[in-house]
């Protein structure tokens, strides 16, 4: 198959270079975030990934053959065996494309800032809260110590 290498693109062109296809495959092993593969699911491309870093996040294990489909790393023959059934057949491509999009929705900039709202920031307060409960431990312990109530007896 001939290969066309574009360069960077972006805006329209980008649009139109990922409206082209019907496939994208992400053989990346070290991918960490995954944002060209979320722009290909958001153009409604069905994606075969491979099962690394955040690609694995994006297409999880209860999503393989729904919103696309992830193989193990380094088995080319496990990457070609997902993606044949999608070159074949375009009644699935068209299905997992949409299915595809669909899931890409979450991925706003609502919902990304709703992720940090509710979950990592309070998991940032709660690890802040234990660090510092850590920390003065010991200076409790001292206060304690010096400050100490005196015993009153109730006769």
């Amino acid at each position: 198959m001939p290969a066309i290498f574009t360069g960077m693109l972006g805006g329209e062109e980008l649009s139109q270079a990922y409206a082209s296809g019907d496939v994208f495959v992400m053989p990346s092993e070290s991918e960490t975030l995954g944002l060209v593969v979320l722009e290909a699911m958001s153009s409604g491309l069905p994606v075969v990934a491979s099962r690394a870093g955040g690609l694995i996040d994006i297409i999880p294990e209860d999503q393989e053959g729904k919103t696309g489909f992830c193989f193990n790393p380094g088995d080319v023959d496990d990457c070609v065996s997902k993606l044949k059934p999608l070159l074949h057949d375009r009644e699935l491509r068209e299905t997992i494309g949409k299915a595809a999009r669909e899931e890409t929705e979450k991925y706003g900039w609502r919902a990304a800032t709703k992720k940090i709202r509710n979950e990592q920031y309070n998991a940032a307060i709660w690890f802040w809260r234990k660090k510092r409960a850590q920390f003065l431990r010991p200076f409790q312990w001292l206060f304690r110590l010096i400050f100490q109530a005196p015993e009153v007896n109730y006769r």
